[in-house]
């Protein structure tokens, strides 16, 4: 692995607020905290520029280490952190909020979301008035949401007048969330894929999924994963792929510069069936 840093990887996707997103992340659930500082040091040399933690991953200081060790200037990369279900409400989720920036050690935040809404203990409306006075301080760019049902947001938007720039939610061919990008898009909410290879499942061995995948790849000259993640690229959707494999960070990033075609959409299409690798967010929390 080299020193040297390779130009970023991939457009930035604006945000309703002005600010920009790039549209390729490196994903650090269940990173080791002692591996998260030489992965994402690797990642930014590579080209990655947004990184996506949370309080919840137990990296965020591992996040800040290897960002710092990247040798690339702290304002070239987009961070991002989630406030836990525990810390919703206005004083908790600034405490968890001033927490997450002491381990990352930076000054401003790029962009801090809800990780869920956790309905059942009702308070996410209270966690996203506190988040708008963390932007309102300058303390974070930009403010969204993850897990978030097309209700959960329109109830932030009715009582807050604040629209997320982000909705970060599970989102794979097997689970494509057509209504909900639909109802992200008419508010101008930027869609996000987390577990875009449905934690693996889509590349099983002996899978249809993959079947489907490799076949489509091979007209390419493209893994199956990097078809995959082209499907997210190529509708628009920000992306954050995640491995422990700095050789499989660098293949997940090659995404630009070729297309799938109708007949290869249509057929990923074909492997719909709605079944999502985590919980519904009605039922978390």
């Amino acid at each position: 692995m080299t020193d040297s840093i390779l130009p970023g990887i991939g457009p930035t996707i604006p945000l309703h607020d002005g600010t920009a997103i790039p549209q390729l992340g490196l994903g650090v659930y269940k990173v080791p905290e002692p591996e998260t500082a030489e992965l994402v040091a690797g990642a930014v040399r590579l080209g990655y520029r947004h990184v996506d933690t949370a309080q919840l991953y137990a990296n965020e200081r591992g996040v800040g280490e290897g960002i710092r060790a990247s040798g690339l200037p702290r304002e070239d990369v987009f961070v991002t952190t989630k406030v836990w279900n525990d810390a919703h409400g206005l004083d908790e989720t600034r405490r968890a909020f001033d927490a997450s920036m002491a381990l990352l050690g930076i000054e401003t935040l790029d962009l801090y979301l809800i990780h869920w809404p956790a309905p059942r203990q009702d308070r996410y409306v209270e966690a996203w008035r506190a988040m708008i006075a963390l932007r309102d301080e300058g303390r974070v760019r930009s403010i969204g949401v993850s897990n978030f049902e097309a209700h959960h947001v329109q109830r932030l938007v009715d009582e807050t007048g604040v629209v997320p720039v982000v909705n970060q939610v599970e989102l794979h061919p097997h689970l494509p969330q057509t209504a909900l990008r639909r109802a992200n898009a008419a508010l101008g909410i930027v869609t996000e894929s987390w577990s875009p290879l449905a934690r693996g499942r889509m590349l099983a061995e002996g899978s249809s999924d993959l079947e489907v995948l490799s076949a489509i790849g091979a007209r390419h000259g493209r893994s199956a994963a990097q078809v995959a993640l082209r499907w997210h690229v190529q509708q628009g959707l920000v992306v954050i792929p995640k491995s422990t494999s700095l050789r499989r960070v660098e293949e997940n990033a090659a995404l630009f510069g070729w297309e799938l075609s109708v007949d290869d959409m249509a057929e990923i299409a074909t492997l719909e069936t709605g079944e999502r690798t985590g919980r519904h967010p009605d039922d978390l929390g």
